[in-house]
């Protein structure tokens, strides 16, 4: 039995990570390692609730990785860091899950099959997400407390969430208003500003000129218009206002053309008719057939009339007035006027803008200010309504017919596509139109100062998310719609009297409860729909029933409330709020800048009037190899469990952090990963592998030897050789470097640090000390080999705990706990390493680099020669600028010497020689880089060549004894037949070399 239980070269990681998740269960690892930190400084981390309504893919693996590593490492730093998980349960990715499930494609199908049935659906498909969600995370490594998770649809969410909306009505910063609202005619539902920023992508459109027929009466009138046509007057000419449009079936909508005011207007003259267009855009329009006959002012052109394009009262479409919406009778001579605006654009189109108030924003709010009519041809489901040839086609797929429509009747004057950003709805991909509808809001504009101000105050990661993306969201804040018209959602917590109009806003179960005269109150209470929807009670003014309204809330509300919502607060937990409030670290993908991010520091600006986090890190998407961002219904979704079975969690994790930046798109690529896997992961085993097989051979089963030796020991530089020293003090500023860099949330630069060091430990100090590991006496200089490598492994344990935490468990329990019980039982109940500063030797670690370099460079010049490492060469001559680098490789030529296998080193400074460099034409082979060179000599004597041999020879024996399944202690006898004189020779003349080193008793 051996102190260290022995380590395959051939390790299984997936193995490894499987029998160590069973450890942490068993043992409870995760709650003992914030309970030991119970009492200690508090660090508040907000989990935001990953949407419950699929699989999980690989994509959601970069932000909870995120999340782990920065928990791990200030656990391990000493603070207390409880982890409540959370699920977003609610919204419309959930009700699509189900709409599809049941094959219902409409909000009308829903109501046929029963809002009931449908919501518990539902609810039993966020469930089962959640126990996926459950398995990848805890497979993954990433520690949560999934025990006692806030989940949004439970009671005790929702009426924190109502409590929320309570306060803000109470502030006045709730209404009701009738307003142009983001809609998604598949979902039936308006989205908030912040959703539909998540959705933009280029779609080609139409880009047509349509020609408005101006009332000829009024033209007659407006004598300031006459000198812009001939003397002989229009001559029976129609003259037109030319508007251009890349949504044709918003024309319906038409009632206004804006101009203007403060331009100049063309009037051109065509063969059978006038247009008008300003005229700094004339030449941008294929005006062919047309000449120019004068020139108006855009104010002569406001008060003319014209007749629409689509009179609604010939199709059955009611025509309203605003601001009322009061219904308008029957007019077949209809025209509508042309108005003065301030947003009409110079820069494209034709200076004629059409104006349809019930899309579109701006044309509502001039439409409410001019008093325009209001036309709404189009349903909420998108489709053309009334006795159109093109009613009841889906709106984008009514613009041909629309079109060949204007084209018959000689309207549409030019038309082509243009590619351009359009909404489309972040959950379903379908365009989003801009529908005028009533609403619920939230007035953030009213603390759009405050908004600002907070994000001032919180440390973003990167740092130019502050005052771009976020900083600009906020800058152009709108009042935030929070209403959905849909069903599986938090309902809004307003009723309302339909006899006299009064609403109230009830805050919590207990309000409702105490409501004069309230009934519909059932057990068990659910506070969803329907079950909501029948609680009713007396209103105070009238007598009447106060029903509740029928929206939902949006979900992105939901998450942001999870400061308070998670602990129940106000109704309970207030202490554990309060500890938790604001959070010290939240992280989430770009996107999120003005999703939950911004849900988030929205309701905390309203209710407390301050950001709720304090440190955040933005991320940037996962894509799949090709660069395409990866989702369900591209079908390039990487499932989880396909990476975890064949290379394990850490491997993933490793590659995830240290491959890309993290606010950069992160390209995954199997492939990519294997190289990580061999660079990184085998490359750190191999070196582990390679202690404990030596370790094993010199200290057996003495245990306290290695304590005396190993994990006690503090060796004094003196006791040390040079590259025991250098190593060190590489250990030290490394752990410095990786503390700095998780101090400044930046993971990536702190993995790339340490994969740096476990290269150089491994390809440097390993490689160049291996005779001190190999050699039989047990030494002091072999001692201190052993306690300067095992101090980097243990060091390296706890650096690495929270980044790859299977591996750095794997060194904690084999390396310490198994030859000290009372050493902790895992590693991720140690402390992150402290640096000892006093051994940072930045001089020897310049030395060594310099060294490091110049045999890299003399090993790509044997590669230039084509000449193999393992033949020695007489003399290498490296190039350097300066005489104190002359002196670091004099110093360190035995090192240098033996990595690039020759028998002398000679070192030139450009600062004192002026000799003339080698080149190839003087018989060697050169590399370079900006600042050295190495030129190694390539002339071969009969010796070097013997040699050469010699170690050709102790290769191949090294591969049989490997072949042979042979321990390392094993001694052999090497038995050789040969007629080549050359190898006998080789043989004779190296035969205490080979022996040595293939521990050969006898060469026969």
């Amino acid at each position: 039995m051996t102190a260290f239980r022995d380590v395959s070269t051939r390790v299984n990681f997936v193995q490894l990570e499987e029998g160590i998740l069973r450890f942490w269960k068993e043992q409870d690892i995760f709650n003992k390692s914030v309970e030991l930190r119970r009492g200690r400084p508090h660090y508040a981390f907000y989990e935001g609730p990953p949407s419950v309504n699929g699989s999980p893919g690989v994509h959601h693996v970069l932000a909870r990785l995120y999340k782990d590593v920065v928990c791990r490492y200030r656990t391990m730093q000493g603070y207390h860091v409880p982890r409540k998980a959370g699920w977003d349960t609610h919204g419309l990715p959930v009700e699509l899950e189900v709409e599809n499930a049941l094959s219902i494609t409409s909000k009308a199908r829903i109501e046929e099959y029963g809002v009931a049935r449908f919501n518990d659906h539902c609810r039993r498909t966020a469930l089962r997400y959640v126990q996926e969600w459950e398995t990848v995370t805890e497979r993954l490594g990433y520690w949560l407390d999934m025990d006692n998770p806030y989940v949004t649809m439970d009671n005790g969410y929702i009426e924190s969430c109502w409590w929320i909306v309570k306060q803000l009505w109470d502030k006045g910063l709730i209404y009701q208003g009738y307003r142009v609202t983001p809609h998604c005619p598949r979902c039936g539902t308006s989205l908030s500003s912040h959703e539909v920023a998540l959705g933009y992508e280029d779609t080609a459109d139409p880009s047509v000129y349509v020609k408005f027929a101006l009332d000829a009466r009024l033209l007659d009138r407006k004598t300031e218009l006459h000198s812009a046509f001939p003397s002989s007057g229009l001559s029976g000419k129609t003259v037109f206002l030319l508007a251009w449009t890349t949504t044709p079936w918003t024309l319906p909508g038409n009632t206004a053309l804006a101009v203007d005011t403060g331009a100049e207007y063309s009037v051109l003259e065509g063969d059978e008719d006038y247009l008008i267009l300003a005229a700094v855009l004339e030449e941008g329009v294929d005006l062919e057939g047309y000449r120019r006959s004068g020139t108006v002012a855009g104010r002569c052109l406001v008060g003319l009339e014209y007749r629409p394009l689509f009179n609604p009262h010939e199709f059955g479409v009611p025509r309203l007035k605003l601001p009322t919406l009061s219904a308008q009778e029957t007019n077949d001579s209809l025209t509508y006027p042309v108005i003065g605006a301030e947003f009409v654009s110079l820069e494209e189109g034709t200076g004629v803008v059409h104006i349809a108030p019930a899309f579109g924003e701006v044309d509502f709010d001039i439409g409410m200010s001019s008093e325009l009519d209001f036309v709404q041809p189009v349903d909420l489901e998108g489709k053309l309504i009334g006795a159109y040839p093109f009613a009841g086609e889906f709106v984008k797929d009514a613009d041909r017919r629309i079109l060949e429509d204007l084209r018959s009747r000689g309207r549409l004057l030019l038309e082509s596509e243009i590619v351009h950003s359009y909404p489309f709805c972040w959950r379903c991909e379908t365009p989003l139109l801009y529908y005028a509808k009533p609403a619920w809001y939230i007035r953030t504009t009213a603390v759009k100062q405050e908004l600002i101000a907070g994000n001032a105050e919180i440390n973003w990661y990167p740092d130019y998310i502050k005052h771009g993306r976020f900083g600009d969201w906020l800058e152009n804040n709108v009042d935030w719609a929070f209403s959905r018209e849909r069903y599986w959602g938090t309902p809004l917590n307003i009723w309302r009297c339909p006899s006299c109009d009064r609403r109230q806003c009830v805050g919590s179960v207990e309000e409702l409860e105490s409501q004069p005269g309230v009934g519909g109150l059932t057990g068990p209470l659910d506070l969803h729909r329907p079950y909501v929807d029948e609680i009713a009670f007396a209103c105070p003014d009238c007598g009447g029933r106060m029903q509740r309204v029928q929206e939902v809330i949006d979900c992105w509300f939901d998450s942001g409330a999870m400061p308070l919502a998670q602990w129940h607060f106000p109704f309970e937990n207030e202490e554990e709020f309060r500890l938790n409030f604001p959070a010290d670290f939240i992280c989430e993908a770009v996107d999120q800048t003005r999703g939950w991010f911004y849900s988030l520091h929205a309701i905390s600006t309203l209710l407390f009037n301050q950001p709720c986090y304090k440190h955040v890190i933005c991320l940037g998407h996962v894509v799949d190899s090709r660069g395409e961002k990866m989702s369900k219904s591209r079908g390039n979704v990487v499932a989880p469990w396909a990476v975890l079975g064949k290379h394990g969690a850490d491997a993933m994790r490793w590659y995830m952090l240290v491959s890309t930046s993290g606010e950069d798109t992160h390209r995954f690529s199997p492939k990519l990963l294997e190289e990580t896997t061999r660079r990184f992961m085998l490359t750190l085993w191999n070196t582990y592998s390679f202690f404990v097989l030596y370790a094993n051979v010199d200290f057996g089963d003495d245990v306290v030897k290695v304590r005396d030796y190993l994990l006690n020991v503090r060796l004094s530089q003196g006791e040390r050789s040079e590259l025991d020293n250098w190593i060190t003090s590489e250990l030290n500023r490394l752990v410095t470097e990786v503390s700095r860099s998780m101090d400044n949330y930046n993971p990536t630069a702190a993995t790339r640090r340490i994969e740096r060091f476990i290269e150089i430990l491994s390809n440097w100090y390993v490689r160049r000390n291996r005779r001190r590991f190999w050699k039989g006496e047990n030494d002091a200089d072999k001692m201190a080999a052993y306690a300067t490598l095992y101090r980097c492994l243990v060091t390296l344990s706890r650096l690495l705990a929270p980044f790859v935490p299977f591996v750095a468990e794997e060194l904690h329990r084999n390396l310490v706990r198994s030859v000290d019980p009372d050493e902790a039982e895992s590693v991720h109940l140690t402390d992150f390493p402290v640096a000892d500063k006093a051994e940072i030797d930045d001089r020897l670690n310049s030395d060594v680099e310099l060294a490091m370099k110049v045999s890299s460079l003399g090993r790509a010049a044997r590669a230039k020669a084509g000449i193999k490492v393992r033949q020695p060469l007489g003399k290498a001559v490296a190039s350097v600028e300066t005489e104190e680098e002359k002196r670091a490789l004099e110093r360190l030529a035995a090192e240098i010497t033996e990595e690039i296998n020759v028998k002398q080193l000679v070192v030139w400074s450009a600062a004192t020689d002026r000799r003339e460099s080698p080149s190839e034409a003087h018989g060697y082979a050169v590399a370079s880089d900006a600042r050295y060179s190495v030129a190694v000599s390539t002339e071969m004597t009969p010796e070097l060549v013997a040699e050469g041999v010699s170690r050709e020879l102790v290769r191949h024996l090294q591969n049989m004894r490997r072949n042979a399944s042979l321990d390392i202690t094993d001694h052999i006898i090497t038995y050789y037949q040969t007629g080549e004189p050359l190898l006998k020779q080789v043989i004779d003349s190296f035969s205490g070399y080979i022996k040595q080193e293939t521990l050969s008793c006898e060469l026969v």
